[in-house]
């Protein structure tokens, strides 16, 4: 990792920060690199329960630096490859690492929660809506920018947005990059809920999700990554195979006893 983000983990929570502060935590090479590592160690942090994702300073992300674009231009890139690389070639599983630092918090193992202020524009608005939970500051500043640069979203915004909100929403705000603040992204689907702290918030949350069986938040996870495209059959079938899985083991006893007994469970370890 690099000094674009942080991770600080306690009690199973990680509070992972964009931190680039001086420039509202705009996106440049190493600012992608960053949190293509952050989540890369995030992916097998041993214990870790749920994560809070933010942004020093006055911004969640204000998209891509202003100057990294122009230098993409200049070179034939796109807004979110300032580099230049082939973005067709699957670098990340089933992603480039432009859209790997969205859609990476969506296949990490636990739910993450974003906690957006300030500005979520372009690429940052991508990246918040790669949390499986985004607590929003009523004043937020959003938009889907990419149609400014006489561009598409290509940072998995098409993939995650499509399970947000309505689809004539989505169309609309992409072809017309709009501003709409916190209130209205709550009313059509962006924002889970408003908050006039939504770090605060976010992490009081994370630390309730880490409080609950982390097998059971694992594999609730996964279930409902696997509804946005799973069929019915597919997704019954894989309800019957977590639950099997669950059932019956240490910290779902764990669960029933300390809730029949009125005190704070002690989990182990999710086993997978």
């Amino acid at each position: 990792m690099n000094d674009r983000v942080t991770i600080e983990i306690e009690a199973g929570v990680a509070d992972v920060r964009l931190n680039r502060p001086d420039k509202m935590n705009a996106l440049d090479p190493a600012m992608f690199q960053g949190i293509a590592a952050a989540i890369e160690r995030l992916e097998s942090e041993a214990g870790l329960r749920a994560v809070v994702l933010s942004g020093e300073g006055r911004a969640f992300c204000a998209g891509l630096d202003v100057s990294s674009f122009a230098k993409s231009a200049q070179a034939g890139g796109s807004t979110s490859n300032p580099d230049s690389s082939d973005i067709e070639e699957r670098t990340h599983g089933d992603a480039n690492l432009f859209q790997h630092v969205a859609w990476g918090w969506r296949t990490l193992p636990v739910p993450v929660i974003a906690a957006v202020h300030g500005v979520a524009f372009g690429g940052g608005f991508q990246i918040a809506c790669g949390a499986d939970i985004r607590i929003t500051h009523p004043a937020t500043r959003h938009a889907v920018m990419e149609m400014k640069w006489g561009l598409v979203p290509d940072m998995a915004g098409i993939a995650i947005m499509r399970s947000l909100a309505r689809d004539d929403a989505i169309r609309e705000l992409t072809y017309t990059h709009r501003e709409f603040d916190g209130e209205e992204a709550a009313r059509l689907g962006f924002a889970t809920r408003l908050s006039d702290d939504p770090l605060a918030e976010a992490m009081k949350m994370a630390r309730e999700i880490a409080g609950k069986n982390p097998d059971a938040v694992r594999g609730a996870k996964r279930l409902l990554n696997l509804s946005q495209d799973g069929d019915a059959p597919e997704v019954l079938l894989a309800e019957s195979r977590e639950q099997k899985a669950i059932i019956g083991k240490p910290n779902q006893i764990e669960a029933v006893m300390a809730g029949m007994a009125g005190r704070d469970p002690q989990f182990e370890d999710a086993a997978r």
